[in-house]
């Protein structure tokens, strides 16, 4: 009536739990402790948006995905292609090093493992360089902590496709990092 629509992303009083979801979605274990919410950290219901220069424009017809570096053999997808790899379903919590818990997310995409079993892991790689369309955007992250059950490459959040505002069209979620650590429109890896 005045105009106003409802967030998609705002939750309800309760945050979602994992008895909330399907069978056939993988519970990240910082979901089943007793205190979901770090020292220090407040709960939001919404899905803040924070990005210190504004979303990056990604051209979805160009768009590629690469896995590169300490891998047997280099690959290569398209959005396309990326998007007929087999699927997975992560219910996981959110905790951001501004200070905010968003709690109850599910996230569908692409494993980590399932994206990393198509190039082939060499013996003497340690560590992910994942990097981003958000202007040069980089992090390393530990092939371990990488390669757990509840890590994908996301694009669809609670049932929604991830825009670009959120670090779409492709996030990374690694649960046990905060979101900086792990986010942004993802170009590829090594």
């Amino acid at each position: 009536m005045f105009g106003f629509e409802r967030d998609p992303f705002l939750q309800s009083d309760e945050p979602p739990t994992p008895a909330s979801v399907g069978k056939d979605v993988i519970i990240s274990p910082d979901t089943r402790r007793e205190n979901r919410i770090p020292p220090r950290q407040s709960r939001t219901k919404k899905w803040p948006v924070l990005d210190a220069s504004g979303p990056p424009t990604i051209d979805m017809a160009n768009w590629q995905f690469e896995i590169n570096g300490l891998v047997e053999h280099p690959v290569h997808w398209t959005w396309k292609e990326f998007r007929r790899l087999p699927r997975t379903k992560v219910f996981a919590d959110m905790h951001c090093v501004t200070r905010w818990s968003r709690l109850g997310n599910v996230w569908e995409g692409v494993s980590t493992a399932e994206v990393l079993r198509h190039a082939g892991i060499l013996p003497n790689a340690h560590f992910v360089m994942a990097y981003g369309y958000d202007r040069g955007w980089s992090t390393n992250i530990p092939l371990d902590e990488f390669l757990q059950e509840d890590c994908l490459f996301a694009d669809t959040h609670d049932g929604v496709p991830i825009n670009v505002d959120h670090g779409g069209p492709l996030r990374l979620i690694i649960p046990v990092f905060m979101p900086g650590k792990a986010q942004n429109g993802y170009a590829a890896s090594n």
